[in-house]
């Protein structure tokens, strides 16, 4: 269980592995721990790893974790420390610091603690802590030229996006890189359904340790199978899951007491508070980030709209952290777009972004493009000089009768209709296996979805043209249910010809020959659609209006092959089941609850997409 446990946290550390000299560390750094003192009293446990060479000056690289600055003893040294293999290899100071309430640091920990602005007398927050550290690093550490850079994957990445609020002035640059922007559209919500793949996670921030502790004080729940579909449906109800965490896991108790977006979730997103910030930011993302893909990109565009510094984006077709590795073929399940893809990018922009900010002068003129994009159909690299690109259009394409999706609106309206059963639910993947996360879905092969009744297909005529789409997708659906609740689910699909040919990396029982390629896709938990604060039932057989915006994407659809949307209601066991009966809770729903319910889409649904002119 404990060689489990620490397999899955390396996980979420997203552990990066350069396949180089295990011992290059040791031989050319020295390790210092210590405890950096709040302003509150409270003291952060702390790594640095200071080049041997004092020759010189070097910036502070600086990252704050949840996941441990492990290994813990001055004699024992990460195999390979800093955002990459050459920003470690050319001479940094790298330091990296539990955060409050983690591992060996004191405090309380407050997952995704809330910001206050304005903080008087020994008021703290992520922000202060993390100036008060900047604080005693360029006062102590030796050899270091005054200048900071924070960086961080997934939740080290919010706290990189913490620290440009009230930020201290030796810090220069930050890199949020899969950042939490906020958790109740990030990782555990997405529009208010909830993720049930990430219930696992749950141990991991909901139980608080009590001392500064080495090691884990948390464990995994075993399901007893690895057929993660059939557990969450014996399971039933979400009430169900309370056998698993009890009371003192303080998370799986917020997250059942605040099924909304209420001000417990309100106070604690970060991206309505960036504006007027001073360092400079490279924002990095996966365009098939299954985990956080709101967050990057709400959060360049808040800066972008709201501050005057230097700000760029970066967004690779990557999964979580894929940027972080150094493997060869750049693959994500069956769909392979390139090699050296995540090296190229940690030589050629990440490092010289840092070395711009840190080491160099500085400024706007760095060399780096305001959008550094790659194109997931075409299979390359884009830069532009913003995001969207100037030369968008919105194009709208219409749910039409006969599964047809076309730009040419239907003089009268018909509808799609299908029966959605709780009891066998859309399955989000093919795949039998319990995951920690789930990742591979994103690019999984869509047919299997298409050929069910309880899915509703709508698909272009093959292309006669390439069509790029670059920025956002609005799903315009006009519903009915027989029922008083619903979940929608849209995905975007890009549909291969016939004479595709395989990868090396797609799975066996497939073929790459008319392939359904999800290019994007998001679900909205119905009772939100007006407001995430305030959850209202449908009116059953009540034509309804139901807006879903799908995060950016960055993909060609070419020439020969085909647009489709998929529309559903089930999506299990990525998210929860709706009942389809309106509750105030859905976390205290009964087994009775759960009906059977048919659903019809309008025919004067539509599809928005951005697209190159």
């Amino acid at each position: 269980m404990k060689r489990n446990l620490f397999l899955l946290v390396a996980l979420l550390v997203v552990s990066i592995v350069f396949g180089q000299d295990e011992n290059y560390v040791k031989e050319n750094y020295n390790k210092t721990e210590t405890y950096i003192t709040m302003r509150d009293g409270i003291k952060l446990f702390t790594a640095i790893y200071s080049p041997k060479d004092t020759s010189k000056q070097y910036p502070i690289l600086f990252q704050r974790t949840p996941y441990s600055c492990r290994p813990y003893g001055e004699d024992q040294f990460r195999s390979k420390i800093g955002p990459n293999e050459f920003l470690m290899k050319e001479g940094n100071i790298i330091v990296y610091q539990d955060v409050r309430g983690r591992w060996n640091s004191e405090g309380v920990y407050d997952n995704m603690r809330a910001y206050i602005p304005n903080k008087k007398g020994k008021e703290v927050d992520e922000a202060s802590d993390t100036y008060d550290s900047i604080d005693w690093l360029v006062k102590n550490v030796p050899n270091n030229n005054g200048k900071v850079g924070t960086w961080g994957i997934s939740y080290p990445g919010f706290y990189a996006t913490y620290s440009l609020l009230d930020a201290h002035p030796a810090l220069k640059a930050s890199s949020p890189q899969a950042c939490i922007g906020d958790f109740f559209f990030d990782d555990f919500y997405h529009n208010g359904a909830y993720f049930l793949s990430y219930w696992r996670v749950t141990a991991l921030f909901g139980y608080e340790k009590t001392k500064p502790v080495k090691e884990a004080w948390y464990s995994f729940p075993d399901l007893g199978t690895q057929d993660q579909y059939q557990f969450f449906l014996d399971i039933g109800p979400l009430s169900n899951l309370d056998r698993y965490y009890g009371k003192d896991n303080v998370f799986w108790q917020q997250l059942k007491e605040h099924p909304n977006y209420d001000e417990f979730w309100r106070s604690r997103g970060i991206i309505q508070h960036l504006k007027d910030i001073k360092p400079a930011v490279m924002v990095v993302g996966g365009l098939f980030d299954a985990e956080d893909l709101y967050g990057p990109f709400e959060t360049y565009e808040k800066i972008e709209n709201r501050s005057n510094n230097y700000n760029t984006m970066v967004f690779g077709p990557w999964s979580h952290g894929d940027w972080a590795r150094t493997k060869e073929r750049q693959a994500i399940g069956n769909v392979y777009f390139g090699s050296n893809l995540s090296r190229d990018f940690q030589r050629d922009i990440e490092t010289k972004f840092f070395n711009h900010f840190l080491k160099g002068e500085g400024g706007h003129n760095s060399g780096l493009p305001e959008a550094y994009m790659f194109d997931t159909g075409t299979r390359e690299w884009k830069s532009y000089t913003e995001w969207p690109p100037k030369e968008t259009v919105k194009r709208t394409y219409w749910l039409q009768s006969g599964e047809r999706l076309n730009e040419v609106a239907e003089k009268s309206y018909t509808f799609e209709e299908f029966i959605s059963d709780p009891k066998k639910p859309v399955p989000y993947t093919e795949d039998i296996k319990v995951v920690f996360t789930p990742r591979k879905y994103m690019t999984d092969d869509q047919r299997f979805a298409a050929r069910r009744p309880d899915v509703l297909v709508f698909e272009t005529p093959v292309l006669t043209e390439d069509i790029t789409m670059a920025g956002d997708i609005l799903a315009k659906l006009n519903v009915t249910t027989t029922g008083t609740d619903a979940d929608w689910v849209v995905k975007v699909i890009d549909v291969y010809p016939p004479d595709a040919e395989d990868y090396e990396e797609t799975q066996d029982y497939l073929k790459m020959s008319n392939y359904h390629l999800m290019v994007r896709s998001e679900v909205m938990r119905g009772r939100f659609r007006n407001d995430f604060s305030k959850p209202e039932p449908f009116e059953p057989n009540k034509k309804t209006a139901v807006n879903i915006k799908l995060q950016d994407v960055h993909h060609t659809f070419k020439k020969g092959h085909k647009i489709q949307v998929q529309i559903q209601s089930t999506w299990f066991p990525l998210i929860d089941l709706n009942p389809q009966t309106f509750v105030p809770n859905i976390f205290e729903a009964k087994a009775s609850d759960f009906t059977k319910q048919t659903h019809k889409v309008f025919n004067d649904s539509s599809i928005e997409f951005t697209i190159i002119k």
